[in-house]
C-alpha cells in the first residue's frame, strides 16, 4: 500500500465524569446543574478512538489524522489544551451546544457537514473514527448516522482492534454477545469505524506534540462556524440520577473463607 489513509475522528466534550453530575428542568429543556462551570474532558469513548487513529498514522507512512469537536468554543479551548498533548492531529472545531440533552441525528449532520468541509481530503483512503457509545449524546447511533451522510456503507460498531494487511484491505475485531469477537474483513477503504476501548493505553503528555498541535488548534477555534442545534420534536418526560443502592456491615475478625462465599452468594442472589 503506497498511500496511509485519511482517518477524521469525530468526538465530543462532556462533563468531567469525576464531577456529580445532577439532571435539572430550565425552560429550554433539561440540562445539568451548573453545566457551564462543570470541567470538560473529551469524550472518553472518542479518546480511545483518537489514540487508535494516531497509533495507525504513525505505522502507516502518509497518513493524516483529524479530530472533529463539537461544543461551545471556550470548552473545546480548555479541552484541546490537554488533549494537544496526546497526540498529533488536526482540530476541525464546531462552536454548537454540548450535552447529553440533545438529538444524535442533529449533531451527525454538524458532524458529517465538517467532514465533507476538510480540504483536500480522499475518500478513497477515509476511515472515519468515533466512540461507539458515548458519556454524553452518542446514543449509539451517532456515528452510524455520520457514515450513512457520508454515503459509507461499511461500518463497524464495538471495534476492539484493526490490523492492516499490505495491499490495503484490513481485519476488523468487532465486540459481540459472550464476551466474544465477530471478525470481519473489508477489502479497502472508506470505512466507519466505531471504538470500544481498544487495546492502548492513553499515551502520556508531549508537550512538543502540545506546542505543534497548538499552533493550528487556536486559528482552527478562531474560525469554528457557530451552529445550531434543532430540537425540534424532542421531548423528555423525566430525566434523574441512577438510583444508589448500598448495603454496608461493619464487621471484625471474619475469616477470609468466610467474606468471600457471602459475595459469591450476594452475587448469584443478586442475578
Amino acid at each position: 500500500m503506497s498511500k496511509g489513509y485519511h482517518i477524521v475522528v469525530c468526538g465530543g466534550i462532556v462533563p468531567d465524569p469525576l464531577q456529580r453530575l445532577e439532571p435539572v428542568s430550565t425552560p429550554s429543556g433539561p440540562a445539568l446543574r451548573n453545566e457551564m462551570m462543570l470541567p470538560a474532558v473529551l469524550d472518553p469513548w472518542a479518546a480511545s478512538a483518537l489514540y487508535e487513529a494516531a497509533a495507525l498514522a504513525k505505522k502507516m507512512p502518509e497518513s493524516k489524522v483529524w479530530l472533529v469537536a463539537a461544543g461551545p468554543k471556550a470548552k473545546l479551548q480548555q479541552v484541546m489544551m490537554v488533549t494537544g498533548q496526546k497526540v498529533p492531529f488536526e482540530l476541525v472545531a464546531i462552536d454548537a451546544p454540548a450535552g447529553g440533552f440533545t438529538e444524535s441525528f442533529a449533531v451527525a449532520g454538524l458532524l458529517a457537514a465538517a467532514i465533507k468541509s476538510i480540504p483536500g481530503l480522499d475518500y478513497s483512503r477515509l476511515l472515519v473514527f468515533g466512540g461507539w457509545e458515548s458519556a454524553s449524546r452518542g446514543a449509539g447511533s451517532t456515528l452510524q448516522a455520520v457514515g450513512e451522510l457520508l454515503e459509507i456503507s461499511a461500518q463497524f460498531q464495538g471495534v476492539d482492534e484493526l490490523a492492516v494487511a499490505e495491499d490495503g484491505s484490513f481485519t476488523v475485531l468487532e465486540r459481540v454477545e459472550g464476551g466474544r469477537h465477530q471478525v470481519s474483513k473489508c477489502s479497502a477503504a472508506p470505512a466507519v469505524l466505531g471504538w470500544a476501548t481498544g487495546n492502548l493505553a492513553e499515551p502520556p503528555n508531549n508537550p512538543q506534540v502540545g506546542m505543534a498541535n497548538m499552533r493550528a488548534i487556536m486559528p482552527a477555534l478562531q474560525k469554528a462556524k457557530a451552529e445550531k442545534l434543532s430540537a425540534e420534536g424532542l421531548s423528555f418526560q423525566h430525566v434523574a440520577l441512577p438510583a444508589e443502592q448500598r448495603e454496608t456491615r461493619i464487621v471484625k475478625d471474619t475469616p477470609v473463607d468466610v467474606i468471600a462465599n457471602e459475595i459469591v452468594d450476594w452475587l448469584r442472589g443478586a442475578n
